[in-house]
């Protein structure tokens, strides 16, 4: 429809921004790299019209990037719960094979930028490299990456690519910043713990510790950054339950017969996307390497903010923290 109209009222169009499209749905002669009409009839009776609305179809189709995070795969799952009857889904997909605009892109005299992600899943790269040949004067770019629904996992960099077209200038990216306490966990002896169980034994205790963890994070409210496999990195909003939190990790993940150290550190961090990062993620990491075992280690500043809480700490004395200025006391919480 973009390509209609800019086609048809280019004194209406000031540009025109394509991502991860086609000319044409289906195979032709001149168009042989398009799966044949087959192949999506096929995927409708097969894969589409049975699940639609009843399993995690559509994040597995256009966002497979993020299928390792529940919470998006639910948000996305009941999203499709919301959408249209199979009944209009299966008049939308006999519409979606039909298309066929090759025919009028060579009428296209607006600025035109057509943006692809070389392993959409969904639509074929050739699909953009195609329109971008076929359309007079186009721009064409090629993003890294799997997934068709960018907006849902990655749209900072397509944002910024249109609005340098539009405007000639490409934004300047101001880093989030927020006040944030970090936990690193770590299990003590892991490679030995690994060598001695096997890489099966060692998967299923992986596997636990993680659900763990995650369970703890959720009932203090921390936010999981990332998995190491046999750690995490979380941030919390609030020192003193980040706090109680790795406690409870380290009573929690016992009887699976590990033991883990936990690092604490309260500092401004920035926002990268779901990552975070800047010196107080490293001082975190750094806290966190020197912990015992069972023991959850703070920096003074953590310390320091949770006064009157109810926690008690033993001072561990200053430490030298790999590429921290200064030195740092750190404090061990007493169980």
């Amino acid at each position: 429809m973009s390509m209609l109209f800019a086609a048809t009222y280019p004194e209406r169009t000031r540009a025109l921004a394509l991502w991860g499209t086609m000319a044409r749905t289906t195979y032709a002669p001149e168009y042989d790299f398009a799966p044949p009409i087959e192949a999506y009839k096929e995927a409708r009776d097969e894969l589409i019209l049975p699940y639609f609305g009843v399993g995690t179809m559509m994040a597995e189709v256009f966002t497979p990037s993020l299928m390792d995070d529940p919470e998006f795969v639910r948000q996305m799952t009941q999203a499709e719960q919301l959408r249209a009857p199979p009944g209009a889904v299966l008049k939308i997909v006999e519409m979606y094979m039909e298309v066929d605009v090759r025919h009028i892109v060579a009428a296209i005299r607006v600025p035109t930028l057509v943006m692809h992600a070389r392993g959409d899943r969904v639509v074929n790269v050739r699909h953009g490299r195609w329109l971008a040949e076929h359309i007079p004067g186009a721009k064409y770019l090629e993003l890294e990456g799997i997934d068709h629904s960018v907006m849902y996992t990655n749209p900072d960099p397509v944002i910024d690519e249109v609005q340098e077209f539009l405007t000639g200038v490409r934004p300047v990216a101001e880093p989030d910043r927020v006040l944030a306490t970090v936990m690193f966990t770590d299990i003590v002896g892991s490679t030995t713990k690994a060598a001695d169980l096997g890489d099966s034994k060692w998967r299923e205790v992986l596997e636990s510790q993680q659900r763990v963890v995650r369970g703890e994070l959720v009932r203090y409210r921390g936010r999981e950054v990332k998995s190491t496999g046999d750690g995490f990195l979380a941030t919390f909003d609030g020192p003193a339950r980040a706090v109680r939190c790795g406690q409870a990790i380290v009573g929690a993940v016992r009887p699976l017969g590990i033991e883990v150290r936990v690092g604490l550190h309260s500092g401004e961090v920035e926002l990268m996307g779901k990552d975070v990062g800047g010196i107080a993620v490293h001082i975190a990491s750094r806290v966190g390497s020197l912990a015992g075992s069972s023991e959850v280690l703070v920096s003074e500043t953590v310390k320091g903010i949770v006064a009157g809480s109810g926690l008690e700490f033993e001072d561990r004395g200053q430490h030298d923290l790999k590429g921290v200025p200064e030195t740092w006391r750190l404090f061990a919480v007493r169980f």
